[in-house]
Order: C-alpha cells, then structure tokens, then sequence
C-alpha cells in the first residue's frame, strides 16, 4: 500500500544524508541550529515523518505545522529546503524514486508554507503570500 517503491532503510539513508547537509548549509543550518538540540532525535522523528507519509506507517506522532507555526519558521526557507532535499533525492535514489518522493515533498511544502502564510489582506484583494 506504499505510495511508491522504497524501503524504511531508504528513507532513513536519505534523511541522515539530507540533515548532514542542512548542517552546514549557510541559510539552513543557523535556522535548524537554533531550533534542534538533539540531531538523533529530530532525524528519527523526521524519519517517521516520511516513513508514514510514503509507507503509511502509522507510528509518527506529530503535527508539522503546529511546530513550524510555533517555531515561527519563515515561508521563504521552504524553497531553499526543497532544492537540497531534491538534490539529496537524487544523489541517493534512482531517478523514478527520487521524482516520486520529491513530487510528495513539494506538496507537504506548499501545504506547510501557505499554512504559515498571514492571511492578511483587505476585502478585495488576494492575500499577501510574501
């Protein structure tokens, strides 16, 4: 019932190799840095995250945009999170896997980034998403 071909073990390797890479990252590493105290910790989570959003394991226990929302993450970090995550995918997955799960990544982050987006805006006017 996966949504595509890819094993727990995949997605653990991908997570760890895409964290190492946030770490020194120059606009992600400070904001993840002052937000993750214990690296182990968050990639399990965050590995969790994935393996029930592609396996439909049901064992994560979360709710990511409460804590983006908490953590008053900025919207315009989204991109640059969703080019490294690409760039990971591909270096450690075949070219169908690595699509399959960058189409699903991209969805959950413009889902996550117009959730924290101020829905300020006058009466006829669209709201502002900057």
């Amino acid at each position: 019932l996966a949504r595509f071909d890819i094993t727990a073990a995949e997605i653990d390797r991908v997570t760890t190799a895409f964290y190492a890479k946030v770490r020194v990252h120059d606009t992600l590493g400070p904001v993840f840095a002052k937000h993750v105290e214990k690296w182990p910790n968050h990639e399990a989570k965050i590995a969790g995250f994935w393996r029930n959003a592609i396996l439909l394991d049901r064992t994560y226990n979360g709710n990511p945009m409460q804590i983006h929302k908490a953590l008053a993450i900025a919207r315009r970090t989204f991109p640059i999170w969703l080019d490294l995550f690409d760039q990971v995918l591909a270096e450690n997955l075949t070219p169908d896997i690595a699509q399959s799960w960058s189409v699903l990544a991209h969805r959950i982050g413009r889902g996550l980034s117009m959730g924290l987006t101020p829905a300020t805006k006058t009466s006829d006017a669209p709201p502002s998403l900057l």
